[in-house]
């Protein structure tokens, strides 16, 4: 009797992976559905690769692996689009950092910051997104079948997934927040760091290592129903696109960057308010102590004019909403988009592509192992 597990995740950062068949027999063979067809034979087990997923027993370093890979590429490949993004969440942003779309931001930061300013800041997001999508996955595989046997032993269990996944994203997040604060300090313009460690060591001294954790909740927050959205439109996706689940790098490119664009829109005010703890945008923080910035100050200033930080994410709430109004809550939300739409199909096809190279591995040392014992 046949199980099949499906579920992941994409972070933000992480994303939802497809996982495992496992059969009743102890030595079970992977077999590629290439086509539809009945149950398949003895025989046909024997000369075919099963691409639903790597098979249970796969050494943890596997999914680390191409968890850490994903997750790199993903974050690297997209930066300068990332640093839009942050800069077009700017509740008061200055008259050098005022863009009308995209391109027109990349534009006038290459012109007027240099060609490396798009990606200023990308080391720290290596750094963090290679350990960060490689516990998650680790963590998810580990807890998934452990939680489905006491949920619903013997069979698929959505809920045991879905909770996997939440005890995934919060390690996830806990590695990546440090990173995402670093980077989308460097990120705004007029940044007054020289250089990662210079940033991590001025916010440590002036406002305390809780300053890396101050958008830890907003980013939960945020990432459960991003995950959630993210998962059941993929799977709605590739249950019209592939629904035999064969390796189909179209249908991945196409479902992932669907469901990455529906739900970073849905998500989008989260993450103005994520950016707006992380960045503690000048203007913003001393918005109701009138005179409290003399002119000239920096948006990207706001730990070196004073003590007062904004924290939790219903302060960032009221104050999103008392500098912007309701339409605060979308600015940036075109960067998002394209932003997302890019990353999760380069997530699901990079981590599709591990998975199918490693079960055709195994696949093939299986059967060479057995041609020797004949």
């Amino acid at each position: 009797m046949a199980r099949r597990e499906d579920f992941g995740c994409y972070g933000g950062v992480c994303w939802w992976s497809v996982t495992a068949r496992i059969t009743a027999e102890p030595d079970f063979t992977a077999v590629l559905q290439l086509r539809a067809a009945p149950e398949p034979t003895v025989a046909a087990t024997e000369t075919e690769i099963d691409y639903e997923g790597l098979p249970q027993g796969v050494a943890t370093s596997t999914h680390m692996l191409a968890g850490a890979v994903a997750g790199i590429m993903e974050h690297c490949l997209m930066y300068p689009i990332d640093c839009v993004k942050t800069r077009m969440q700017s509740l008061q942003p200055e008259p050098g950092a005022r863009y009308r779309n995209v391109m027109d931001a990349l534009r006038q930061i290459v012109r007027t910051e240099g060609v490396w300013r798009p990606v200023r800041g990308l080391n720290v997001m290596a750094i963090g997104a290679g350990p960060a999508h490689a516990l998650y996955f680790a963590c998810y595989e580990k807890l998934k079948f452990s939680l489905s046997n006491v949920v619903h032993p013997g069979a698929n269990s959505h809920f045991a997934n879905g909770m996997a996944g939440c005890m995934a994203t919060v390690l996830h997040d806990a590695i990546m927040n440090p990173a995402e604060v670093v980077k989308q300090r460097m990120q705004m313009y007029n940044s007054p760091y020289r250089g990662v460690s210079d940033c991590v060591g001025s916010i440590w001294r002036r406002e305390g290592p809780g300053a890396f954790y101050r958008s830890y909740t907003t980013q939960l927050t945020m990432n459960v129903p991003f995950q959630a959205l993210h998962f059941m439109t993929y799977e709605y996706l590739q249950e019209l696109l592939n629904p035999h689940r064969q390796y189909n790098p179209s249908s991945h490119v196409i479902s992932g960057a669907l469901a990455g664009a529906i739900a970073a829109a849905a998500t989008t005010p989260l993450d103005v308010c994520k950016t707006l703890l992380n960045t503690q945008e000048a203007l913003a923080v001393h918005a109701e102590v009138p005179g409290a910035l003399g002119v000239g100050a920096s948006v990207g200033t706001a730990s070196a004019t004073g003590g007062r930080h904004i924290s939790g994410l219903g302060e960032a709430f009221r104050t999103v909403y008392r500098m912007g109004g309701g339409a605060a809550f979308f600015k940036g939300v075109q960067a998002r988009i394209i932003y997302q739409m890019p990353s999760t199909a380069i997530s699901w096809s990079v981590y599709e592509f591990f998975k199918y190279v490693i079960t055709k591995r195994q696949y093939e040392r299986r059967l060479h192992h057995r041609d020797g014992e004949k």
